[in-house]
Parts: C-alpha cells; sequence; structure tokens
C-alpha cells in the first residue's frame, strides 16, 4: 500500500520473487557445503568452501545437456548420494577425534549398536531412543533436502541458461588451471571421497580372506600339554587389561605429573612387598575405544583391529594364550566385571568359567561406564579364585573403573569393608559428574588421570593381599584413551608389566629389554601386541622345533561347533566349561 493508501500491487508481485532468490541461495549454499565439506574438524574453515567443487560444474553441465526430466533426475540421485558422503565426512571427523582414524563403512557399522548401547547407559533408554530418532531424521533430512535443493538449482539453471553457460565456462577454465597448478581451490571432494569408499568396501572384502589364511597359521597350536608354559610351572598368572591406558598417560606433560609419582609409589609398595616388575610397549590395534580389538589381539597372536577380523578370529578355533594355560593344566577363568549380558564370543577363549558382573555378588552403584569398582572386581576375584589351597589359574580380568567418562570415580575402601559392595554406595552422587567434567577439557584429561592411579593402585593392593611366591601380574593397557586426552598424533602404544615374586620369572624375559619397575623408559623397544602371546610363550618354555613348526603352520582353524564338544552349564551372568569352551554373555562394548 502507498502512502495515499492504494494497495501497491508491485509489492504483491515483488515478494514471491524475493523469497525465491532467498530460497535458491539456500539451496546453493547446502549444495556447497555438502560437496565441500572437509573430513577433518580442523580443515572445517571458512578457507575450505571456497573453492570450486567440480561436481558443480558437472551438474550444470548435465542439467544444460539432457532433457529436463532425466536432468533433474540425475542431479537429484547425485546430490542425494553427495549428501550421504558428507555424513561419511562428518563420521570421518568423529572418530579421528577419538579413535584417530577415519570411518569405515564395512567394518565401523557394527558400532551403530554399541554406540546406542553406550548412551543408553549414560542417558537411559529414552535418551537412546531419542538419539536413533534423531540420527535417522538427520541422515535422511541431509540426503533429502541436499537432492531437493540440487533440483531446485537446476530449475534456476534452466532458467538462466545463457548466463549459466557463460558462468560454467568461466568457472571451468579457472577450475583446469588451479588443477594444474595444484592448487586447492580446484575442489573434487565428492569424487575422491565416493573412490575412498568404493577403496574401503574392496578392501573389506579382501580383507576377510587374508585375514581368514593368517588364522589357520599357528606354529604352537600343536605343541603338547607338557611342552607349554613350563617355566611358569604352579603360578597363579593374571592377565589384567586396563581400560584406555596408553603412552600418553606417562609421558603426555598434561598427564604424567599425575600418573608417574603414582606409578613410582605404586613400584615402591610391589618391592616392599617382595616383587619385582619389568615393563615395556605394544602397540595397540585400536586407539581411543574397541577394547576387545586389543584382548583379542593379545591372547590370539592375530592382529584384530576390525570388527569383521574379531568376528571371523572368535569363530575360529585359533589357539589362544589362555587356552595354553588351559591345555597344560591351569584352571582359566574370565572374570568380566565389564560384561552384564550374553557373550557368545567368550568361548573362543578358553576358560573354563566365564563371571560376568551379574554374577560377582556387587550390591553397590555402577560409576558411569563402569557396572562396579576395580577394587570390588579385583576382591571378588581374589575371594572367589585365591583361596587357600586353590588350584592353579589363570585369571583374565580387565579392570574399567579408568572407562570414559571418567566421572563419577570411586574412591579406595580398606578392603576387608568391600563386602558386597554397598560401600560404594554415596559415592557417585559425591563425586564429579560428566556434566561438570566434560565441558572442560583440562578437567577430563584430570579425571582421567585419576582413574589411571586409581586401577594401579587397586592392582598393587591385589597384589599385597594375595602375595605369594606363585603370584604372576600380567598388566596393559588395551589403547589409548580418545584424543581429548592423549592429544592429536599421539601414537597407539601402550604399557606392557610383568609383576613376579619369584626371581626365575623376570629372568626369562631378561633378554626382551624391558625396564624394571612399572614405567618403561621412552626408549624401550616396542612390539606389536599381536607378537606377544608367542614371545611370552616362548619365554616361558612353549617351544617348537622346526619339524613341529612347519607341522603346526599346517593347522586349520574350524568353526568350533564342528571341532569339539562343550559340556557347558550356564546361570544368569556365569558360565563354567570342564575341559573345552562354552559361553553366554555380551561385554559391554563402545566406540
Amino acid at each position: 500500500m502507498n502512502d495515499d493508501g492504494v494497495i501497491d500491487v508491485m509489492d504483491d508481485v515483488e515478494r514471491p520473487h524475493r523469497l525465491r532468490r532467498v530460497v535458491d541461495a539456500l539451496a546453493a549454499l547446502l549444495v556447497i557445503v555438502v560437496l565441500l565439506l572437509p573430513n577433518r574438524f580442523y580443515a572445517m574453515t571458512p578457507a575450505a568452501f571456497l573453492r570450486i567443487p567440480v561436481e558443480a560444474l558437472a551438474g550444470v553441465a548435465v542439467v544444460l545437456a539432457l532433457p529436463r526430466r532425466a536432468a533433474r533426475l540425475v542431479v537429484g540421485i547425485g546430490a542425494g548420494l553427495a549428501g550421504l558422503l558428507a555424513i561419511g565426512r562428518i563420521a570421518d571427523a568423529g572418530f579421528a577425534v577419538v579413535l584417530a582414524r577415519a570411518f569405515d563403512p564395512v567394518f565401523d557399522a557394527p558400532f551403530l549398536g554399541d554406540a546406542v548401547d553406550f548412551v543408553r547407559t549414560q542417558a537411559g533408554l529414552p535418551g537412546a531412543v531419542g538419539a536413533v530418532v534423531l540420527a535417522v531424521v538427520l541422515l535422511g533430512g541431509v540426503v533429502a533436502l541436499s537432492a531437493l535443493a540440487a533440483v531446485r538449482l537446476a530449475g534456476v539453471v534452466e532458467r538462466h541458461r545463457g548466463a549459466s553457460i557463460r558462468i560454467t565456462a568461466a568457472l571451468g577454465a579457472v577450475w583446469l588451471a588451479a588443477a594444474a597448478l595444484g592448487s586447492p581451490v580446484a575442489a573434487r571432494s565428492v569424487v575422491a571421497d565416493a573412490a575412498g569408499r568404493v577403496g574401503q568396501i574392496d578392501a573389506g572384502l579382501r580383507d576377510r580372506a587374508v585375514f581368514a589364511s593368517q588364522t589357520r597359521v599357528d606354529a604352537f597350536a600343536g605343541v603338547p600339554s607338557d611342552q607349554l608354559l613350563a617355566g611358569l610351572h604352579r603360578k597363579d598368572v593374571v592377565v589384567a587389561f586396563v581400560e584406555s591406558y596408553g603412552r600418553s598417560a606417562l609421558e603426555s606433560p598434561d598427564l604424567a605429573p599425575r600418573i608417574v609419582p603414582a606409578l613410582d609409589a605404586d613400584t615402591r609398595r610391589l618391592t616392599a612387598a617382595g616383587f619385582s616388575a619389568r615393563s615395556g610397549w605394544l602397540t595397540s590395534p585400536t586407539f581411543g575405544g574397541g577394547s576387545w580389538f586389543a584382548h583379542a589381539t593379545l591372547l590370539s597372536g592375530l592382529w584384530v583391529d576390525n570388527q569383521q577380523r574379531y568376528r571371523s578370529v572368535v569363530g575360529s578355533d585359533r589357539f589362544t594364550l589362555t587356552g595354553a594355560f588351559q591345555r597344560a593344566g591351569w584352571r582359566t577363568v574370565g572374570w568380566e566385571p565389564g560384561v552384564t549380558r550374553a557373550w557368545p564370543e567368550g568361548r573362543f577363549y578358553d576358560y573354563d568359567s566365564i563371571v560376568d558382573s551379574r554374577a560377582m555378588g556387587y550390591r553397590g552403584p555402577s560409576f558411569g561406564w563402569a557396572p562396579m569398582p576395580d577394587e570390588y572386581a579385583l576382591s571378588s576375584l581374589g575371594r572367589a579364585e585365591f583361596g587357600p589351597g586353590h588350584r592353579p589359574v589363570l585369571a583374565e580380568i580387565p579392570l574399567v573403573s579408568s572407562h570414559a567418562p571418567w566421572a563419577p570415580l570411586p574412591a579406595s575402601v580398606p578392603w576387608n569393608a568391600v563386602g558386597d559392595g554397598s560401600v560404594f554406595d554415596p559415592m557417585p552422587a559425591e563425586g564429579q559428574q560428566p556434566g561438570q567434567v566434560w565441558p572442560d577439557g583440562e578437567r577430563v584429561r584430570a579425571a582421567y588421570a585419576q582413574s589411571i592411579v586409581y586401577s594401579m593402585d587397586q592392582l598393587v593392593s591385589f597384589v599385597e593381599r594375595y602375595r605369594s611366591d606363585n603370584l604372576v601380574i600380567v598388566v596393559l593397557g588395551d589403547h589409548q584413551p580418545a584424543s581429548i586426552v592423549s592429544g592429536q598424533g599421539a601414537s597407539r602404544d601402550v604399557p606392557v608389566t610383568i609383576v613376579a615374586r619369584d626371581p626365575s620369572v623376570l629372568g626369562r624375559v631378561a633378554s626382551w629389554g624391558w625396564d624394571d619397575g612399572l614405567r618403561p623408559a621412552p626408549d624401550t623397544p616396542v612390539w606389536r601386541m599381536d607378537a606377544f602371546r608367542d614371545r611370552f610363550l616362548t619365554a616361558f618354555g612353549s617351544t617348537v622345533d622346526a619339524a613341529g613348526r612347519a607341522a603346526a603352520s599346517q593347522a586349520t582353524s574350524r568353526p568350533k561347533d564342528q571341532t569339539r564338544a562343550t559340556s557347558a552349564t550356564t546361570t544368569a551372568g556365569t558360565t563354567t566349561a570342564r575341559g573345552r569352551r562354552s559361553a553366554t554373555a555380551t561385554v559391554r562394548t563402545t566406540p
């Protein structure tokens, strides 16, 4: 309406045109973001989006060359796929922060269920359901909006055909010149991303056959029981995995001042109890998560760095380190405080008995992800398996109090006061909560350091309580903590230590070049984690001659249901198998 009160028809006509231009601009912005989005958070800068995407030039060419309906179909499908690839690049960025690697559609798809389970433990079932719904809506929304935006821009090109030809020709010339000069202005992110995803899928499919052939080669599979682990005769052996205990804990300027003095104090406590320790480094197959890959790698002697390999090896008859102890006459126990439901893979590890968190008699609170404090897990293990007159035992136990989010954390109590765990009841409310810790990186690192100190203190307390000449501890980290703690570019190395009172035990590993105490020096030799099984078996008297090695290397791994029968009895939370293996529990695995 003008000043005379007369309706201005031109305003009514112009308003829809302005709205259309705004929508067109938003569509163009979305397409540019989808085509140019980097796959690392630190690279998502304004400069990253001031480039010329070759895919956009190709899309304009398609619209100019094809009939209207065919052109819109092609650019719509192409943009939808580009949107899907953009989501993959966001996943790459997230995986790089937490796991120090890119997302792999073949190997990482199984993690989706684990991620939902982790959210459920932190935010409850409603939170997990909400997260799933939100993820599905965002995924579908990005793909659909990308396709719709491209179709809308196809209409713009059609309406301005002459200008589109001139602009595309000019930008094409600039792109070619930039590409010839190696300038980042010439972008082809989607093309490169698509090629990379195809390569990942192809490599994943081929890796299955490669790993299957590796699984079948094992020099120790045929070693008789009387030639296994003679150097540990009548010893009780505990293999303890400390969650997220990595090299950064001992070397990072933010972590070492908090952790190193505590480890040195623990070394002095061991010395006072008559024990010695030697430490080295292992390179873990995983980073920031995926503990089960490290467990499988150490115990199988195979490099298990993805879920496909994990499923392959636990479904095979591969000879495990725990199986060697079982064959040699030890009672083998999987003491699993992080297992809360069915874990069928457990039968792979040759345990006579698997005890999960439901069967440990714990009546106290959980602490963040951890169903119980490490002090209770170790105390219950000692009461169950290390009583007077017990049979020599090999016990594997993950210490999970150092699992993210590192809040709230338990405090130590006198071991004779542990009881059924109800003594820990007040602690979660008294401690820091994740919402107080995680907004501040310094607080996260401080909480992580506190958790590592706690876990190692509890293990040393176990040694002090059950000290004997026959006790041997193998303690190692499973992987580095997430990058928010370990820092960008951190290695995959983790500390590993053997603790023993009998000097002959550490004498057998003297040639390894490990350092005295609970801390390996920076220049101590580093092995891949899959090398540990064979080195350990060899050091403690499990040797094979050339003929035996050649014969054993021809052994093949077969599905368990074709190789042996089990006589397992399963209850809600504990599985026992006399002679061979069976289990039904599920580890609380999280990415």
